[in-house]
């Protein structure tokens, strides 16, 4: 079905992809933009739902409204780190709003589909996870477009509905900041930082029961 140089691209993307947190002052072109929407909404979803909404957010008002509410939360956050662990989290720059010329807000509608949608029924959660699905391929395809994104999750969702006039009963999911950047990281902002490190995968691997590591199916 693909040739193994499609196959060693789609890996390439997967292992490149990082959350971005500075941009250039660089506009990006609609049709770049539209194409990475596009892949949002090709993503998978339980029982076809496709929950998902995109508000795409090129006010510099807007995106201000959008940094004071993040910054808000990023600062009560703070308050449970003490010490030098404290001192780093402030210091971490944890998003990118006012530097990246375009915001995209991913939202959930719980409704949609009706009352009644396959495979949700069991498991409620599953509108939020399909899309984290979306979420996944819009940052595929920005790292595919060589666009940077980062995905700001620190704010309040109420503040997120209020300044984007959404619905109560909508979910504003993401906050996907993207534009160009000269500081793509070679490795995850937060490991680069020292503030956490990948967990080895074979620590993570279990066969047939949880907890059972014997005769593991792969080794790496």
């Amino acid at each position: 079905m693909f040739s193994d140089q499609e196959r060693e691209a789609i890996y390439k993307v997967i292992h490149t992809r990082r959350d971005v947190r500075s941009f250039l002052n660089r506009p990006i072109p609609d049709a770049a933009i539209e194409r990475i929407i596009e892949a949002g909404h090709n993503a998978p979803s339980v029982g076809f739902m496709q929950p998902w909404n995109f508000i795409i957010i090129k006010s510099p008002k807007v995106k201000d409204q959008l940094a004071w509410a993040a910054d808000k939360e990023r600062r009560a956050l703070a308050i449970h780190y003490e010490g030098k662990r404290q001192s780093h989290f402030l210091s971490l720059k944890v998003e990118g709003l006012k530097e990246a010329p375009v915001t995209i807000c991913v939202t959930c509608d719980p409704t949609r589909g009706g009352s009644h949608v396959l495979g949700r029924n069991s498991i409620p959660e599953t509108d939020l996870m399909s899309v984290a699905c979306s979420i996944q391929n819009m940052w595929l395809a920005s790292c595919a477009e060589g666009i940077a994104l980062g995905w700001v999750s620190f704010y309040k969702k109420n503040d997120v509905r209020d300044i984007l006039s959404i619905p109560p009963h909508i979910d504003p999911a993401a906050l996907l900041t993207i534009g160009y950047t000269d500081e793509y990281p070679k490795a995850p902002i937060l490991e680069t930082n020292k503030w956490a490190k990948r967990e080895e995968l074979r620590d993570l691997i279990y066969l047939n029961q949880w907890g059972n590591k014997e005769n593991p199916p792969f080794k790496n």
